[in-house]
């Protein structure tokens, strides 16, 4: 068993979800799907000194709720883990005259299908977007839907992955040139924050990889041009087109497959 990993009761691990838990923003070419994220870095780790651990991630950027439940319980369920992330809603409150009270209903009958097998559920909270102009004025949804998650953690008994408290990723040299995903170092704080709700021992240090130094204030205003027109004006068209960037793809790892070890 590696140093500083303690042994934990998960043999298979299943990831669902959309962009956040695929991996998008953390490119990875040895990867599979071409990107890593948090969830591949937690299957790192749990894979540590437990021989016949598994792991599959069927989130695909782009889901809202409906799909995520339509396209991924059904198989998620197939695969027999003992270990369940869901991260979905998201998607789903951050579109205009969303309610979040509604899309907590849909989730939590989603949990309920979930806890079939009595799988440990990881939920995950909406990260406060206070600092970015872009989803400043969601804010609001999403702490009002964060609250309905963490009580229907209570009731269905689940983990609860808070990154509304994760104040490390307010850091803007968290998220990706998008600015809609977190990068490397984003994704390595959610999958720390993961561990820690877990209560699992690890060996993964904040800030690790070191961020990317502060750039100028020109250098920044220039950024913001590139981006607007790069991501900003795809991503709004995509929208009131009913568009989404996970159409026609698949899960990068739809099979639960084991893993030859952890990285650091």
């Amino acid at each position: 068993m590696n140093s500083g990993t303690k042994q934990h009761p998960w043999s298979r691990y299943v990831a669902l979800g959309d962009s956040f838990t695929e991996g998008i923003g953390d490119p990875e070419p040895a990867s599979l799907g071409g990107y890593r994220g948090w969830a591949d870095r937690i299957a790192e780790v749990l894979s540590a000194g437990t021989d016949d651990f598994a792991y599959a991630n069927l989130a695909v950027r782009g889901k809202v709720l409906r799909q995520i439940v339509d396209e991924q319980i059904e198989p998620v369920l197939s695969l027999r883990p003992n270990l369940i992330t869901i991260s979905a809603g998201g998607n789903d409150v951050i579109r205009p005259r969303s309610d979040p009270d509604e899309v907590a209903v849909r989730c939590e009958a989603a949990i309920e299908r979930l806890k079939r097998d009595n799988a440990t559920i990881v939920l995950f909270t909406g990260p406060d977007l206070g600092f970015s102009p872009v989803f400043r004025g969601v804010r609001g949804r999403i702490a009002i839907y964060n609250e309905n998650l963490r009580a229907i953690a209570v009731r269905q008994e689940c983990v609860v992955a808070d990154l509304w408290a994760l104040t490390e990723i307010q850091d803007p040299r968290m998220w990706a040139p998008d600015r809609l995903h977190l990068n490397a170092l984003g994704h390595h704080a959610v999958a720390r924050s993961v561990l820690s709700a877990l209560n699992v021992a690890n060996v993964l240090q904040a800030y690790d990889p070191e961020p990317m130094p502060d750039g100028t204030w020109r250098g920044a205003r220039t950024d913001d041009l590139v981006w607007a027109r790069t991501y900003l004006a795809p991503w709004l068209l995509r929208r009131a087109r009913r568009q989404s960037s996970g159409d026609n793809l698949l899960p990068k790892r739809p099979t639960a497959l084991s893993l030859n070890g952890p990285r650091a």
